[in-house]
């Protein structure tokens, strides 16, 4: 496994683009905290974002983890370039030559996967308990390692997507194209989530349990928007004589469809390349 994992370390040490999204996606997350900064001036109120309670435990974690996915894209190229430049540059080939089975050269690429993703969760969890001690209204031992379970989410939906992108990027064999796939997929979803919801099942949520099963629908259930949480919108709401209602939890199913599409990119990664004369 680390024979591996040193095999993918010294190919992306000597990509320079790789190096530049890597150390871009973590400054974007650390970014985070300025959002504590933001102030707003409506009329004769003015209000600083941090003291609307998003940087309070635990709160935080669905919140920064919300966020924080946002940005995996960035990574996601990287994983993409990582499989085209395999391709391109015939390394795969040598690898294969110099004694790496094809399970191995896949194993290689889903650990690296899991350590991008493991990597960012531990990154993540520090930035907010930083921010979290720094802001935060509640600092009992209780309450700020409650709700955990949304950094675990984190780590599942960003191996699922990676797991996704290098899949696409075996497929393809071309970033740009692998990353315009991606775009397309996502577009193909939500069109059929509108066919579904809107001609076929309208008025039911017949549309949202089908779709759930989807691969990028089903990464994005595991964490939904946490904003209509805050006190700030539900008092708004009740102002205006309407409900927010929404399920904020992370279920086990959710994760477990998540898991099995992991393990259904990775086996496809593995059959294409395995079928593939290289």
């Amino acid at each position: 496994m680390l024979r591996l994992l040193d095999i993918e370390y010294n190919k992306l040490r000597y990509s320079r683009s790789a190096r530049i999204l890597i150390i871009t996606y973590f400054i974007l997350i650390t970014f985070i905290a300025l959002i504590a900064s933001i102030e707003f001036n409506i009329g004769q109120i003015e209000f600083r974002v941090a003291d609307q309670g998003i940087f309070n435990f635990p709160y935080i974690w669905h919140f920064n983890s919300y966020i924080a996915a946002l940005l995996k894209l960035f990574l996601a190229i990287v994983i993409v370039s990582m499989m085209s430049n395999e391709y391109s540059n015939r390394t795969i080939k040598q690898n294969l030559i110099d004694g790496l089975s094809k399970k191995e050269f896949i194993m290689s690429k889903f650990l690296t996967v899991l350590v991008f993703s493991g990597i960012s969760t531990l990154f993540l969890l520090v930035v907010s308990l930083i921010l979290g001690y720094s802001f935060s209204d509640y600092t009992e031992f209780s309450i700020v390692f409650s709700d955990l379970e949304y950094l675990f989410a984190y780590f599942i939906k960003l191996t699922g997507f990676f797991a996704f992108c290098m899949f696409l990027g075996i497929l393809v064999k071309r970033s740009a194209f692998a990353l315009g796939f991606l775009v397309v997929w996502y577009i193909f979803e939500n069109i059929l989530f509108a066919v579904l919801n809107f001609k076929v099942f309208k008025g039911t949520d017949i549309a949202e349990k089908i779709m759930q099963f989807f691969p990028l629908e089903s990464m994005s259930n595991l964490i939904v928007e946490p904003f209509s949480r805050l006190n700030a919108v539900q008092t708004a709401a009740s102002q205006i004589g309407s409900v927010l209602n929404k399920d904020y939890g992370i279920h086990w199913y959710q994760l477990l469809i998540v898991i099995i599409w992991i393990a259904i990119f990775v086996y496809l990664s593995l059959g294409l390349l395995e079928k593939r004369d290289l």
